[in-house]
Formats: C-alpha cells, structure tokens, sequence
C-alpha cells in the first residue's frame, strides 16, 4: 500500500468514527443573560422589608500573583571589596488580593410590576435618551437589558436588572417620598 493510500484510509477510518460522535451544543444566548426577576425576588439581602424585589450584582475579587526574589542570607564582602561568597536568594509566589469580591444588593420593580406596558413604556423612555434602538415590543429581551445596563452604569451599577431607583429616576414609577397619600 502507497504512503497516499495509507493515509486516505487513515482519514476515511477517523471521518467513520467521528460521525458517530456527538458534538455538544454551545449554551443557548439565553443561558448566557442575566437572570430573570421572578429569581431574583426569591432572594432578598437581610434585613430587607417583606414584600419588596430585589436584583444583586457580584463583582469578583482581583487577584494578582506577586513573585518576588527575597534575600536569605547577604553576600560576604571582604575589607577590599572582593566577594567571598554572592547573596542567596529564594524566589517567592503569593497571591494578592486587589480588591475584594463584591456583592450590590438594589431594590427592583416585581416581577408582576414588569407587565408587557410597563416593558414598553421602559423601551419608550430608554429610547428617548437614545439607549435603545430596538423595536418597542414589551418583551425584557437582551437588547432592553443592556440599554438598562448603559443607563445604570454611570451611577455605579452594572446590571441589566432594572433597578427601582433608575425606574423612578425614567419617571417609570412614582418616588414613595412624593405620592400624595391616599383619601
């Protein structure tokens, strides 16, 4: 059998017994967002009053491996300055914390506030300040979720979880400090 032979049935070989192989799929673009809201009211940080939604963000940890040359023992040095024996070093690998990993609690509207109007009118108002060129469908879909994302992020939160205080801040929901009380 020639070289070449050899080899094409060496690929027709590998070509049989990798069509009986399964390639996993990669996770759905779904699997990949943020968790839905109806989760995230199963969980509240402590303290927090009955009743009420909330979204956590968690920041993690930077860690930094530091190596470093530290010195056992010093070189001896004669009174004429010829070395009788150099240094000795040891090399050392630790890890180092930067910053610590963080957890951001905010209050959210509740799942039965984010009502396919009140997704809409988000879209609306997120498209106003030219956040959101999507269509104005009522869905929370990625698009949304990053444009609540791009609107958070300069008052420190990096979430596309729709925060109470950004859904006041679009006059999406009333501020409790200035509701009339009610008759």
């Amino acid at each position: 059998m020639s070289r070449t032979q050899l080899f094409r049935s060496a690929a027709a070989a590998t070509a049989i017994a990798l069509a009986g192989c399964s390639v996993p799929e990669p996770p759905a673009i779904g699997a990949l967002q943020e968790p839905e809201l109806a989760f995230l009211t199963q969980i509240a940080p402590p303290g927090a009053e009955p009743g009420t939604c909330w979204g956590k963000t968690v920041t993690p940890a930077i860690i930094e491996t530091v190596t470093e040359q530290v010195m056992i023992q010093p070189a001896e040095v004669r009174s004429d300055g010829s070395v009788l024996s150099p240094a000795v070093f040891k090399t050392e690998t630790r890890q180092q914390i930067l910053r610590e990993r963080r957890e951001t609690w905010f209050q959210t509207p509740c799942v039965e506030d984010m009502t396919p109007d009140f997704i809409a009118s988000l879209q609306r108002a997120l498209r106003a300040r030219a956040l959101y060129r999507g269509e104005i469908s009522g869905v929370m879909d990625a698009r949304t979720r990053a444009s609540v994302r791009r609107l958070q992020e300069p008052q420190g939160l990096d979430s596309g979880i729709l925060s109470l205080a950004a859904a006041r801040q679009l006059g999406l929901l009333v501020d409790p400090r200035f509701a009339r009380p009610e008759e």
